[in-house]
């Protein structure tokens, strides 16, 4: 059939906005066609556009016409409408819906485009598997779920802009073509025409230039940009991402936190309404390694690591004396009320430890009678009590116990924890916990390059009172950096930069880079730090991942328009995708297969 033009209609309204005061208007609408009711003489349609939904009534006594027309529309059809606001039938009224105390009786209807069979149902339960969706995101994205993440992405975005504006923060747009300076993943590289055989790189993050606005004396800059890293993909990591970029002159460690704590208020008191105390809590690295073994600790619930090694030296356990005599720890969580798990769940929990490296761990159930423990036998009646009371453990709680060196206890328990913190139900939708993590290790020995290689990177500033470290022992030098965790994850990263160029070089030559390749990579920086560089420091927001949390995703993906799959592609585009020969030809490239 002929496909109706919108010729001289004009659209009045969306299809969420028409209530009770609209009734008697004359309207017209346009979108798409969510779901058909066909009762006979009337037939009713679901009209749905991004604001949300309206039924329109075909009605043959009404207009015979329109309502004949309307006996052939289909899910997803677009079309538009014209027709008089009606109040809808007592008892017909729908609560669930802004709208859905009227109705649109149509005089009119055009039908603006057909639709094929979709894919998947746009409409109701998802009916089709991640890849088809992927493929058609599209479609998917006329879902009101996912349209909701995207919309509150945007309000976020215009919240953070607004904060970051009210504090004197300048956004500067940085190049996305810029030097190959790679920063602990692989560049995605672009090859350049004019100068054959030379490449850009696509930007793992603005941080040089950041630092070069500062010199500028640009003092505060900001910037919500798109980064690049080449790595292999989880469910929270996609081969192109958002951050939120900032930088500031003449601060240390508290300016760069007043002012992002400031942001995060602002945005959870505006988006979700909900207060958030500041300060946040901070925690050395070393402490959150210790009671949480993560550098990402949830606490929005207690069990924290606790090492009894003390309390369990005089046992006859030999799994924990021998640990303890060559330098290792016991270490142990308490679980409230935990002393309902089966075995069957504690063989499981078990599992989760081997795979931490620890070689198992043990339990001990604490009854009205003692111990039910594989262990009451080895640990003396005042050992238990001591293990208790360094626990805080009563009567009905699950003492889980891991013996190892300690960075492998740490990981164990601290996995565990997490995990026993879901299959309890400890954490509450809603719930949000900020911790600032901070004196990171600058410095980490790479086995496998036998060198040093920057925790963070390596501009990153070491703490004045361990720069003498550097010359000795490079390894115990603490970074005057920060991380920000809610909820168990990193969102976002930062530190206080080396503003001179003398430690910069010494970083630079303890990380084993000799002065040609400082020069090839860095000398344009180097360069920018002989003429006044100001103290300055900043951080990045992990904005994908922000917007994630605040509206419950449990992937990036569901907070990002056209994603990339597992595989770093795009499903829709089919990118990356082959080039013809005379393409790279241009390029001066060949292709090498193995």
């Amino acid at each position: 059939m002929d496909i109706d033009t919108i010729g001289d209609w004009e659209r009045t309204n969306d299809c969420g906005s028409l209530r009770r005061d609209d009734i008697g208007r004359e309207v017209v609408l346009m979108g798409w066609v969510n779901r058909r009711r066909d009762l006979g003489k009337l037939i009713f349609v679901d009209l749905r556009d991004r604001f949300g939904l309206t039924q329109i009534v075909f009605d043959e006594e009404f207009d015979e016409v329109s309502h004949e027309r309307a006996g052939i529309l289909r899910n997803e059809w677009v079309i538009a409408v014209k027709g008089e606001v009606a109040p809808r039938l007592l008892g017909q009224e729908n609560p669930e819906m802004p709208t859905g105390d009227i109705e649109v009786k149509a005089k009119e209807l055009k039908i603006l485009n057909e639709t094929e069979i979709p894919p998947f149902q746009v409409d109701g339960k998802i009916d089709a598997s991640e890849n088809v969706r992927l493929r058609y995101r599209y479609l998917e994205l006329r879902r009101p779920a996912l349209f909701h993440n995207l919309f509150m992405r945007h309000r976020i975005a215009l919240v953070i802009r607004s904060f970051l504006n009210s504090e004197g923060f300048l956004e500067v747009e940085t190049p996305f073509l810029t030097k190959s300076t790679p920063e602990g993943a692989r560049d995605y590289l672009v090859p350049s025409r004019i100068n054959k055989g030379s490449f850009y790189a696509l930007p793992q993050s603005p941080q040089l230039f950041k630092q070069l606005l500062m010199v500028a004396g640009f003092n505060r800059y900001f910037q919500i940009v798109k980064c690049f890293r080449d790595e292999d993909l989880r469910v929270d990591r996609q081969p192109e991402f958002t951050q939120v970029d900032l930088e500031l002159s003449f601060v240390n460690e508290d300016g760069v936190m007043d002012v992002v704590e400031g942001m995060m208020v602002d945005v959870f008191s505006k988006i979700l309404d909900h207060p958030v105390s500041r300060p946040f809590p901070r925690i050395e690295y070393e402490k959150a390694m210790d009671l949480y073994g993560s550098d990402r600790p949830d606490a929005r619930f207690g069990m924290e690591l606790t090492d009894v090694s003390d309390q369990l030296r005089s046992s006859t356990f030999r799994a924990f004396t021998e640990v303890i005599e060559k330098g290792g720890v016991v270490k142990a969580i308490n679980v409230k009320k935990g002393a309902s798990f089966s075995r069957k769940e504690l063989d499981e929990l078990s599992s989760m430890v081997t795979d931490s490296g620890a070689k198992g761990l043990l339990w001990a159930k604490l009854r009205p009678d003692g111990w039910q423990s594989p262990l009451a036998k080895s640990v003396a009646p005042n050992s238990r009590g001591a293990v208790e009371e360094r626990l805080g453990a009563k009567e009905g709680d699950l003492i889980i116990f891991v013996s190892a060196m300690d960075h492998i206890a740490n990981e164990a328990l601290g996995l565990l924890r997490i995990e026993i913190s879901k299959r309890l139900d400890l954490i509450k939708d809603g719930d949000y916990s900020f911790v600032w993590v901070t004196r990171f290790p600058l410095l980490d020995y790479d086995e496998n390059e036998k060198r040093y290689a920057a925790v963070h990177h390596p501009f990153t500033a070491p703490l004045e009172e361990d720069i003498p470290l550097l010359g000795e022992r490079p390894e115990a030098v603490r970074a005057r950096s920060y991380d920000l965790v809610l909820n168990g994850e990193e969102i976002g990263g930062g530190s206080v930069r080396i503003h001179t160029i003398d430690l910069q070089n010494q970083i630079f030559r303890i990380l084993g880079l000799g002065k040609e390749e400082v020069r090839e990579k860095f000398g344009f920086f180097l360069e920018a730090l002989r003429y006044g560089a100001p103290p300055h420091g900043g951080i990045a927001l992990g904005f994908d991942r922000l917007v994630a949390i605040m509206v419950g995703a449990k992937s990036l993906r569901d907070v990002i328009a056209f994603p990339k799959t597992q595989r770093a592609s795009c499903a829709v585009t089919d990118a990356p995708s082959p080039v013809d020969r005379d393409q790279l030809s241009e390029l001066g490239l060949s292709l090498i297969y193995p």
